[in-house]
């Protein structure tokens, strides 16, 4: 017997239900197809289908995000110094947020693994990647595979991702961890402990990192072409080195692999190279059976590729020089950029202990941008010292424009996004009417960037409008062309207008009309605590009301058309004013 029941038996009671109700539908569709059942063998299949494809849908985006987070915290307990004890302690006070907190970092890493065999795909020959599949074909319907394939193959495919993903971990995290705390001892642990009196959630800054620092890097045009050129440079280096270009890279100076793919049975290839053909029991086979999901956009054919001697040895040197690169690369990445920001940071905080996030984040934005500097003063060197003047000259300009319009934009717009959430949701929720709140602009500032990109983005996805045709404009532009006066215009200063307004209204009803009127004082509380999610109610119910309104007017409209609009001009219509002012009916009008 169990002394302590699970927190989650009700999940478990029903994935274990829907389990049997499968195995029983199983049953129920032999035994109808025995007996000759058509329709109901029909409506069996069709029900076991919803909760096979239910249960698929459960363990690919439940399941195996939730274990990658695990396997991902288990393997990084002695970066922060931290036991499975504490993480039994820390699930058995919060069970909920445990699991969500673990599920969104396994579903960063799924993300951003995929991301990275997305980048392979642009850079590596058409075939190598044929085992992993294509998420940017066309073709690829995952809902279908659930439907057609079998059970044992979806749960061969589900180890096989487990143990693929788990092995990468233990490579790019707790080997570089052990190796980390053997050179450098004293470098580990990164210090994640807040000593302040401010209780900064941790969650928001790991939010922050993953959802605004990361991107921003990434999605900059060329951090990506560096981690391509990278890829590019290492993928050359070891194909040069193994004799494996042709295999990596193809090969470009052939004539023969931009031919047409021959239909025709050839048994005969060219010697060396493996035969092209889509028969998959020709050449290789299962490679050139995926080649038709791996081409995007380009010819479907397999590209054909020299094959050396002792290919499969050269194929175990290939995977051991890349588990040597992955590693070293990842202890750059834990080491560098936080060696970084602790040596930036200790100029003005001393040799006091700074959440690990903020050095990580100023020694990652530091290297970047160090980076960045060194490749552009590499290019403008040969352009002489008259042009390298002006160059810096137009970039200081462009760096001041970009602080001003970042200090506005990032800084205090969504400190006063993040101000307005606090006082409308937060605080009526979490502060009683006999405390008083308070708010720390920190934890404000950080929560209102999250909701400022998620506005962003539901703005650019909605329908056409001012503010998605400003930041359309301003995302056109860029940061080389940046409108100072038109961004402060038109977008900075409409908005924090709103947000000042939305602040501070409700402010002055609450603090300064009330108490003329002459209330009690706990009614003057009642108002200042529950004004701003009263005036919420209000401003939705409006605008709720006047979407119906407008709704209901363009239905009128169109069944009035439909009905009565022939050309440009209404027949057999009349309103009810005019047919009591005349005297006779009129005579419709055919057109």
């Amino acid at each position: 017997v169990l002394k302590h029941a699970s927190h989650f038996e009700g999940l478990i009671t029903t994935i274990v239900g829907y389990i049997l109700l499968a195995m029983t539908l199983i049953l129920c569709h032999g035994l109808a197809a025995l007996v000759r059942f058509q329709r109901s063998r029909r409506l069996l299949g069709v029900c076991y289908i919803v909760v096979k494809v239910s249960l698929l849908v459960v363990v690919e985006i439940g399941v195996f995000p939730l274990i990658c987070g695990w396997w991902l915290d288990i393997c990084s307990l002695e970066m922060f110094d931290a036991s499975l004890k504490d993480r039994e302690l820390s699930f058995k006070s919060a069970p909920g947020t445990t699991m969500f907190l673990h599920w969104l970092v396994g579903m960063v890493y799924v993300f951003y693994f995929a991301s990275f065999i997305l980048l392979l795909r642009e850079v590596l020959r058409p075939g190598v990647l044929w085992f992993l599949r294509n998420l940017n074909d066309p073709d690829f319907n995952p809902v279908q595979e659930m439907i057609h394939l079998p059970i044992y193959r979806h749960l061969r495919r589900f180890i096989l991702s487990v143990v693929v993903f788990g092995s990468i971990v233990l490579l790019m995290l707790w080997l570089p961890i052990r190796l980390i705390k053997l050179l450098l001892p004293v470098f580990l642990p990164y210090n994640v402990m807040l000593y302040s009196d401010a209780p900064v959630s941790e969650l928001s800054l790991e939010l922050l990192l993953l959802q605004v620092v990361l991107p921003a890097l990434l999605e900059q045009g060329h951090t990506r072409q560096w981690l391509k050129g990278l890829v590019r440079a290492w993928t050359v280096s070891a194909g040069y080195l193994l004799d494996l270009h042709s295999y990596l890279l193809g090969e470009q100076d052939d004539n023969d692999v931009n031919q047409p793919v021959n239909n025709n049975n050839n048994n005969n290839p060219p010697p060396g190279h493996h035969n092209n053909n889509n028969n998959p029991a020709v050449g290789e086979g299962l490679h050139a059976a995926h080649q038709a999901i791996l081409q995007q956009g380009g010819p479907v054919g397999f590209q054909p590729y020299h094959r050396p001697l002792r290919f499969a040895f050269r194929i175990v040197l290939l995977i051991a020089f890349m588990c040597i690169t992955l590693l070293v690369a990842s202890l750059l990445c834990l080491t560098l950029p936080v060696f970084t920001g602790r040596w930036l940071m200790s100029f003005w905080t001393g040799s006091s202990k700074i959440h690990e996030l903020y050095t990580a984040a100023c020694g990652l934005y530091v290297c970047w941008l160090s980076i960045r500097g060194i490749t552009v003063l590499l290019a403008w060197m040969p352009q002489g010292r008259t042009v390298i003047a002006r160059k810096v000259q137009e970039w200081t300009l462009m760096i001041l424009k970009t602080v001003v319009v970042a200090v506005l934009v990032a800084g205090v717009i969504p400190l006063l996004l993040g101000l307005l959430f606090e006082l409308v949701i937060v605080a009526p929720l979490r502060v009683p009417l006999d405390q008083t709140p308070l708010f720390y602009p920190w934890q404000d500032w950080a929560l209102g960037v999250l909701h400022a990109k998620i506005i962003a983005a539901i703005t650019l996805m909605g329908p056409q409008w001012w503010l998605k045709t400003v930041i359309e404009q301003v995302y056109a532009n860029g940061i080389r062309n940046i409108d100072l006066q038109f961004i402060i215009r038109k977008l900075a200063a409409p908005v924090i207008s709103v947000l000042l307004l939305s602040l501070c209204v409700p402010y002055v009803i609450a603090a300064g009309v009330v108490p003329a009127v002459g209330v009690t004082p706990e009614m003057e509380i009642l108002m200042q605590r529950r004004i701003y999610p009263f005036l919420l109610m209000v401003v939705s119910l409006v605008g709720i009301l006047s979407f119906q309104i407008r709704q209901f007017k363009r239905l009128y409209e169109h069944i009035k058309n439909d009905k009565y609009l022939v050309g440009q001009r209404l027949v057999n219509y009349e309103r009810k004013a005019a047919r009591a002012s005349s005297i006779a009916p009129p005579v419709a009008v055919a057109e």
